[in-house]
């Protein structure tokens, strides 16, 4: 009922915010510092294995997801064209079988395929494990993950909006990744901010398994859904990855989650829950995050508040500069990650939307994927204030912001986005890098499928704070009732609604006359 009732409200909040926008349609940049060259690995490190002969048995989709206890469980999922056994079996760094504990969720059907989800727990802190997953006799290539040591140091990767259609443009994207991995060697996850695939169909996920395969099968992934995940493809996000869904308040088109990794607590949002946050998740997040004392609190989420993108003229992302917001400054959340706007973008540290150097800082991270938005002229001063602006890189163009405008341009800039974040103790360092395209001939084919990338570190910046200051302030029950999401979601309508007529509205409006001189008449970009 849950369900019927979430695609109902959404798509009265879809022609609501249409009526209200009928006139549309739906540090600083761092000098050019060029690392050198280096070589895209094939993948992270894999076991060797034997050449699989594919049949109807054979897994594919493979992903481990974090899953409850960062330092002894993980969740598995991969699907098969039959409906067979699940089997999964955990090998410790000398190669000899584990008996750790299993549970196997039942096979189900999803759109043509056999979806399997284990969960493995009982794992021990700070080790490397290799896995495989099957029915028993037909089994996959050996992966790897590693799982948190539990101490204060921590490395990972940050990358959104991988978004392709075609096989071509994954494999670009893929090729980031990677790229990413074999910059940041000890990385041990990865969060992905959303929209892994254009339209989310079974095509589409079969050639991001193809290109990403590598990476999935030797890494441990926190995915975040995107629209593209969500938004009217029901159930895949949450059928493509095995998390913890005890505490989402609903998962048709997303989920919810949080999970601690070192002195980090990080919590997942899903910005696609009537278009852009329900109140029934905010609560959510405000207990979540009183109820840790870990020393960093991070939030993801797909949908940006802080753009000058395309996506950055719509009421249900910048929506979250009111209702987001003010649960990041009650809580002291330190960093706040987002894509969706496909350009990368970071702001001073805010809180109560103005520049404050006890805020938080938000970070468009870019787009690892080959679909990349420029600046859009006429949200400037309407819908972003520049003067929020730290950092800005526009990677189709290479356009980045020099402390007052983003005129600047540099060819380095060019390229798929991948991010880096090592955490030690009280600093949190963050490296962003710009990793170049493949160079094509007249035609536009690839001249040299093997040509190594070049890496560019165009932003920069690190955290600092004194630990041990946050205290767990809330103890209790964190799950929604169905009942609690109903009552919860009419005032959630009323407050996007409210927002949309009150304060977008007019600001459009304002706006329009600038927006139809960048586009009718300096060739610009709606």
């Amino acid at each position: 009922m849950k369900k019927t009732f979430i695609r109902i409200l959404s798509i009265v909040l879809c022609l609501t915010l249409v009526s209200g926008g009928a006139a549309f349609s739906s540090a600083a940049n761092l000098p050019a510092t060029n690392t050198d060259a280096v070589a895209t690995p094939d993948a992270p490190a894999t076991p060797d294995a034997p050449e699989v002969v594919v049949t109807d048995n054979t897994p594919f989709r493979i992903s481990v997801a974090v899953n409850g206890d960062t330092t002894s469980s993980k969740g598995i999922t991969w699907y098969t064209k039959a409906n067979t056994a699940s089997v999964v079996n955990v090998y410790d760094e000398s190669g000899v079988k584990v008996n750790v504990p299993v549970a196997y969720a039942e096979v189900f059907e999803f759109e043509g395929n056999y979806v399997h989800k284990a969960t493995v727990t009982g794992l021990a802190a700070g080790k490397t494990y290799s896995y495989e997953v099957g029915n028993g006799t037909v089994f996959s290539p050996a992966g790897k993950f590693v799982t948190d040591n539990g101490d204060s140091k921590s490395e990972f990767i940050v990358i959104a909006d991988i978004q392709a259609s075609n096989l071509r443009n994954f494999q670009s994207a893929a090729r980031v990744v990677e790229t990413g991995f074999n910059t940041m060697p000890g990385a041990e996850f990865m969060i992905t901010l959303g929209d892994f695939t254009n339209d989310s169909t079974n095509e589409e996920w079969d050639l991001y398994d193809e290109a990403m395969k590598a990476v999935n099968l030797n890494t441990t992934i926190a995915p975040v859904a995107g629209n593209h995940d969500g938004l009217g493809v029901w159930h895949w996000f949450n059928n493509m990855f095995n998390l913890d869904t005890t505490e989402s308040v609903q998962n048709l088109n997303g989920v919810n989650y949080s999970f601690d990794y070192g002195n980090a607590h990080i919590a997942v949002l899903n910005t696609n829950d009537l278009l852009s946050i329900s109140f029934a998740q905010l609560t959510w997040l405000k207990n979540d995050m009183n109820g840790t004392d870990k020393d960093w609190k991070i939030v993801c989420m797909h949908k940006s508040p802080y753009t000058l993108g395309k996506d950055g003229k719509w009421p249900d992302a910048l929506y979250l500069k009111r209702s987001l917001a003010a649960v990041v400054d009650a809580c002291d959340i330190d960093l706040v990650m987002s894509g969706h706007d496909h350009q990368y973008l970071r702001t001073q540290p805010m809180r109560f939307n103005m520049v404050n150097e006890n805020g938080a800082t938000y970070v468009l991270a870019g787009t690892a994927g080959t679909k990349r938005y420029g600046v859009r002229n006429f949200l400037e001063g309407y819908m972003m204030n520049t003067k929020h602006i730290a950092a800005l890189t526009t990677q189709n163009d290479g356009h980045y912001w020099d402390g007052e405008t983003h005129e600047k341009e540099n060819e380095l800039y060019k390229g798929g986005i991948f991010n880096t974040i090592a955490i030690d103790g009280g600093k949190l360092s963050f490296n962003s890098y710009v990793v170049s395209d493949l160079k094509e001939d007249e035609e536009g084919n690839i001249i040299d499928e093997n040509e190594a990338p070049t890496v560019t570190l165009h932003d920069s910046f690190t955290l600092e704070k004194e630990v041990g200051q946050n205290e767990i302030t809330f103890t209790g029950d964190n799950t929604t009732s169905e009942a609690e999401y109903y009552l919860g979601a009419i005032p959630s309508f009323f407050g996007l609604a409210a927002y949309t007529f009150i304060e977008w509205l007019p600001r459009v409006l304002v706006m329009l006359p600038e927006l139809l001189v960048d586009v009718v008449f300096l060739d610009g970009s709606f």
